[in-house]
């Protein structure tokens, strides 16, 4: 089977660009990939492009080949929705077909511009990604969905406001010298415990902000990279998907996420490794709450015991599983549909070696976990250094 090398990734800085319109974004970020890759424009056979909201955000469908001419390549192209999860689907499709065969050169990333719609615009936008007809219309928004989550993890497995305030911490903690974070400064937990209450237990410091911004990736195979002698040494050794009913009310678990269990399993039988081999992940903590359920859905805890891992020290910048060195979601920031990607992109820089927190990555191997909504949808992608 080919392998696939990330050969390069973009950002664009994470936070509120009020003039500045998704593609303008894009085209930022997907320049920076291709230059940090050192390949030509008429090189790539393919964008996979995710996003969201862009309808509502920006009155735009079609969003693929409007960012392939962004991005200044003549290529197919083709946007990919999985709210959250968006550009971790494309991600995974393009890893596919790199894998078949298929493709060589790949462009893969996201964008999602929303601070132009204001909090209430974004909130009611976001909702979509829920049950419009047992969820959104009685009320439900995903402060609130999480919050279920949370009260519903508590009474199973305990745990307290206090050891989320903890994650929030590390995560602002991590995102200080990230030049592409939106939240660039520290927090404690007595201010992360006093903040505003969003919906109990869930305070504003819970929650990850509102971001306007755009990621890419070029994905090439192995034979690419070696004839055209690119220097590649991450690839991406992993790929899982999986699902979980739409709606809270119908799923057998509110303190557990299946899907990326599954999404998980998947990954790491794929890439041949167990989840003691992981050096350092970065997952999906829209809130702190989601960062709980993601190290128990990727093996790292066993259920109920992750809840903690943050005020014991064991997931912070230097502990023994570092987690979000990024800042996460809750620091560096939640474009929507550039998420998934974007913890592609920071990982492959902490795991190259150029990342400010690199020193923190004791090991070859890391973890992305994306997840979709109330992780009605998730992907998890292993990457690994290889030469």
């Amino acid at each position: 089977m080919t392998a696939v090398r990330v050969a390069g990734v973009g950002l664009t800085h994470f936070g509120t660009h009020p003039d500045r319109t998704g593609r303008d974004l894009f085209a930022e970020a997907s320049q920076r990939a291709l230059a940090d890759a050192g390949v030509e424009r008429r090189a790539i056979e393919g964008l996979n492009y995710g996003n969201f909201m862009g309808e509502l955000a920006e009155h735009q469908g079609h969003q693929g080949p409007l960012m392939a001419e962004a991005a200044g390549i003549d290529a197919p192209a083709t946007r990919y929705e999985s709210a959250c999860a968006s550009s971790g689907v494309a991600l995974r499709e393009a890893v596919k077909d790199v894998r078949n065969g298929e493709s060589d050169v790949l462009l893969v990333g996201g964008a999602e511009r929303m601070n132009n719609l204001g909090t209430a615009g974004t909130t009611e936008a976001l909702a979509i990604a829920a049950d419009d007809l047992y969820e959104v219309r009685a009320g439900m928004t995903f402060p609130a969905a999480y919050a279920l989550m949370a009260r519903s993890y508590f009474e199973q497995y305990g745990g307290s406001r206090e050891d989320l305030a903890e994650i929030a911490v590390k995560n602002h903690a991590n995102a200080l010298d990230n030049e592409h974070a939106q939240f660039q400064r520290e927090i404690s937990v007595e201010e992360a415990l006093d903040s505003p209450m969003v919906a109990e237990p869930l305070g504003l410091f819970d929650a990850c902000p509102i971001t306007d911004g755009a990621s890419a990736v070029v994905l090439v195979s192995d034979e690419y990279a070696e004839k055209n002698d690119l220097d590649a040494p991450v690839a991406i050794t992993g790929t899982g998907q999986g699902g979980d009913k739409m709606a809270l009310q119908d799923r057998e678990f509110l303190a557990r996420t299946p899907a990326a269990e599954r999404a998980a399993e998947e990954a790491y039988a794929d890439a041949g490794i167990e989840a003691t081999d992981v050096a350092a992940a970065e997952v999906h903590d829209c809130f702190t709450i989601a960062e709980v359920l993601a190290l128990e859905a990727l093996g790292f805890y066993a259920p109920g015991e992750g809840i903690g891992a943050a005020a014991r020290g064991e997931t912070t910048r230097d502990g023994d599983l570092p987690i979000n060195l990024s800042g996460g979601l809750k620091a560096k920031g939640h474009p929507v549909g550039a998420t998934g990607t974007s913890q592609v992109a920071e990982m492959t820089r902490l795991l190259r070696g150029d990342h400010p927190n690199s020193d923190a990555v004791d090991g070859d191997v890391g973890v992305a976990h994306n997840a979709g909504g109330t992780v009605a949808s998730a992907t998890v992608h292993v990457l690994e250094v290889v030469s």
